[in-house]
């Protein structure tokens, strides 16, 4: 695309332009490395010095920010693009900047690739070096699977969608349209289950098998190295919107709400179901077969152990960190908690004794 101005990007984004609607923006920028012909953006006020300094030629600001920087006097004779979110904002705008910029529009089948005569791959789509693409397998237009991608028999990926390199999609798994699956992810691997089968001698673990599927929404992005089990009979479901981040673990038939986002290194436990609009930390884990309402938001490092059915909680169970000695002594103290909870019950234990026999001496000296 062209260069756009300033004021086509206000009409795309819903935004208002203070300043020159006709200025041409060539390309973004952070508030401190912006120049000539660049776009930067303001979403924290810790930030406002910067963006005073800024030489970017046009700066996006929410209407608070602007009017704290005309209180300053530095409004006038500059470029901004008022938005209510200036960080959603700006990420539409980048998201117009990325797509421009990607001259990537191959098409066809890559003469290295294994592509089944039974799958269903329109001319729109670009299949790569070394994909493997088994039969019954069925893609939209304009999928891109990149080199050494796999696609299992009978799965289905939506239109629009990205596979990156090293990606596996097992058999029968369902992506929406418009997903972006990054390199190494697993798509419907075996869920973990196993039924312990315990003699005299020991326990032997037998395979449950894992037939159901992993089904994907529409706009689900997936990081890189994560994993998303298929379920064992039902599906494992990532509802519209969702993003995971890399080396998340999702297990066999969990639910995950639509536009939840999960940091890495994150675990979700079998047949859990997180709600919509959760925001999950990194390497925030959670037991199985638990409930959690929308809106929640675990806090990174915290272990959710028990169903949450208010909705918008935040929880954090993680300990700060401490220096070590400091940490030591702490961790002390905790060893000995359930000692000292005994002490402290044996005496409240011999303090109620007392009061009962002061209440009734002082009961005897009135009756007197």
């Amino acid at each position: 695309m062209n260069a756009p101005t300033l004021g086509q990007l206000a009409t795309d984004t819903g935004a208002q332009v203070v300043g020159e609607p006709t200025l041409t923006i060539s390309g973004l920028a952070p508030l401190d490395q912006a120049g000539e012909g660049q776009l930067a953006f303001l979403s924290n006020p810790l930030y406002l010095a910067q963006a005073l300094a800024s030489r970017a030629a046009a700066i996006v600001v929410s209407p608070r920010d602007l009017e704290r920087i005309r209180e300053q006097g530095h409004a006038e004779g500059r470029n901004w693009l008022v938005a209510r979110d200036p960080y959603v904002c700006f990420a539409r705008i980048a998201q117009q900047f990325d797509r421009a910029a990607n001259t990537d529009h191959r098409t066809g089948i890559d003469p290295r690739a294994s592509v089944s005569p039974d799958a269903t791959v329109p001319a729109s789509c670009y299949i790569g070096p070394n994909v493997v693409i088994e039969a019954g397998a069925r893609l939209g237009e304009r999928v891109r699977v990149l080199a050494n991608g796999y696609i299992g028999a009978g799965a289905q990926v939506g239109d629009d969608t990205l596979i990156h390199a090293n990606v596996s999609i097992y058999h029968g798994c369902v992506l929406g349209q418009r997903c972006i699956v990054h390199s190494g992810a697993v798509i419907g691997a075996d869920g973990f289950g196993f039924a312990p089968d315990r003699r005299a001698d020991g326990v032997e673990y037998v395979k449950i098998p894992q037939t159901g599927r992993a089904v994907l929404g529409n706009d689900v992005e997936i990081g890189a190295n994560t994993a998303v089990d298929r379920g064992a009979m039902g599906d494992t479901v990532i509802e519209d919107g969702c993003k995971l981040d890399n080396q998340v673990q999702i297990a066999h038939n969990v639910r995950v709400g639509a536009h939840t986002v999960i940091a890495g290194c994150a675990a979700v436990a079998g047949s859990t179901k997180i709600g919509r609009f959760c925001m999950i930390g990194g390497s925030a884990n959670f037991a199985g077969h638990l409930t959690i309402a929308d809106g929640t938001i675990v806090s990174g490092g915290t272990s959710i152990t028990k169903s949450i059915a208010q909705p918008g909680r935040h929880f954090t169970s993680v300990f700060p960190f401490l220096p070590h000695a400091e940490w030591e002594r702490n961790a002390a103290i905790v060893r000995g908690l359930s000692k000292l909870r005994e002490r402290v019950q044996q005496l409240e234990k011999r303090l109620r004794g007392q009061g009962t026999d002061t209440t009734t001496q002082n009961t005897e000296e009135k009756s007197s």
